[in-house]
């Protein structure tokens, strides 16, 4: 009986995953370069603004050792309610997509747990 109480006894906040945010960025900033905390947010904001304008504007983001975000357009296509079974058309969009570098793979590789899997 413990160990069910035990197993249930958790916080939405334990299921969600660690996620860097931009204040944490803003905060990095603010520490390891000197920057002032306002400075910092405004450099975050106007950085992320620059990748999302270009994404929209349809043009690819490549970030050096890093990655590249591209925009994908999907064609349309029939899709199902999963609930009801109705068939329901799903219109074109544009995605985004990421891919990253070989360079932050086995970066995530070097610190992660090895999974025994072939690398792409």
């Amino acid at each position: 009986m413990q160990e069910q109480e035990a197993a249930m006894e958790f916080t939405v906040e334990s299921l969600e995953t660690p996620a860097l945010t931009k204040a944490q960025l803003a905060e990095l900033l603010f520490e390891r370069i000197g920057l002032n905390k306002r400075e910092s947010k405004d450099m975050i904001d106007a950085f992320f603004d620059l990748v999302a304008g270009s994404l929209v504007g349809g043009d690819d983001v490549k970030i050096s050792g890093f990655g590249n975000f591209q925009i994908r357009t999907k064609a349309p296509r029939p899709g199902r309610n999963p609930r009801t079974g109705e068939a329901i058309p799903i219109q074109a969009r544009r995605v985004v997509t990421f891919h990253a570098s070989h360079k932050l793979k086995e970066q995530i590789q070097g610190n992660g747990i090895d999974s025994g899997t072939a690398e792409d």
